[in-house]
């Protein structure tokens, strides 16, 4: 059976206690010692990182036997295979390493189901700060704190300024060029996919990103904000889609509340 067809709330009903592992198992070590190696591109990778995606890995296998997993600490297939993959998973299992090593909280877990190139369901964890999201196509947008009763999450009409997030550690030229031309606004810097959360809740109307990230970092964003009635789109209008090439890198995007926050500032 093709996951699209099944009922995508209780898929993720079935992946909190998944989630919740993963978020204990970062909280033990962000709460004590860790050191820090270095990737071939000079990110930073954690213990966290890794005992978070064998927490995922390992239940996804046992939840979804028949679904593959793309993940930023995995071995990727090589796109000959990946390119027959209908369905897969796409995980982050620790976005904004860099926030935890500087020990602010900014940093999540992304869980991503893609169908035929598609977001459908995805879900975010702050762990550090006790805050869950999670959205499906056709189903809505959700948010949940420390264990309480989860609560329906919407973007909000846009705001006067414009409420504008960015990354709180990869600033850009093209970013500040982009924003000049925009009407009044504040712009807050925030690590990982909080920022397309904060959309997705109505506290935010604009996150422009110039400059490569994965697709593990946005497929789960993108599910939760187009769940809540928001946009991902590259700057040429089309939305960001996933598994389409051989390369996982994407490229520039904008993810937004409503079309109208993009309008240029009136001459």
């Amino acid at each position: 059976m093709r996951i699209a067809t099944r009922d995508l709330s209780k898929l993720a009903e079935a992946l909190m206690p998944t989630v919740a592992r993963a978020g204990a198992a970062i909280m033990e070590i962000y709460e004590g010692a860790f050191a820090v190696q270095r990737k071939d591109d000079n990110s930073p990778l954690t213990l966290a990182d890794l005992e978070s995606q064998r927490v995922i890995v390992e239940e996804l296998t046992q939840l979804t036997p028949e679904v593959p997993i793309l993940s930023e600490e995995s071995a990727h297939a090589p796109w000959d295979e990946r390119r027959n993959w209908t369905e897969l998973w796409v995980v982050d299992p620790l976005d904004g390493t860099r926030e935890f090593v500087k020990r602010n909280g900014e940093f999540t877990i992304n869980i991503a189901l893609v169908v035929d190139h598609e977001p459908l369901l995805g879900i975010v964890a702050a762990p550090a700060q006790g805050l869950l999201y999670w959205g499906a196509r056709d189903v809505g947008a959700f948010s949940r704190h420390r264990g309480a009763a989860q609560s329906s999450i919407h973007v909000a009409p846009p705001h006067t300024p414009i409420r504008i997030v960015g990354s709180r550690s990869h600033a850009s030229v093209e970013t500040a060029s982009y924003l000049a031309g925009l009407r009044p606004h504040t712009m807050s810097g925030i690590g990982s996919s909080l920022k397309f959360c904060l959309i997705a809740a109505g506290e935010a109307d604009l996150y422009p990103r110039f400059g490569p990230t994965s697709e593990w970092d946005t497929a789960a964003g993108q599910a939760l904000l187009e769940a809540a009635g928001g946009h991902v789109t590259r700057p040429d209008g089309h939305r960001l889609r996933y598994n389409c090439r051989e390369t996982l890198i994407n490229g520039d995007f904008i993810a937004f509340s409503h079309p109208s926050v993009l309008s240029p500032e009136a001459s």
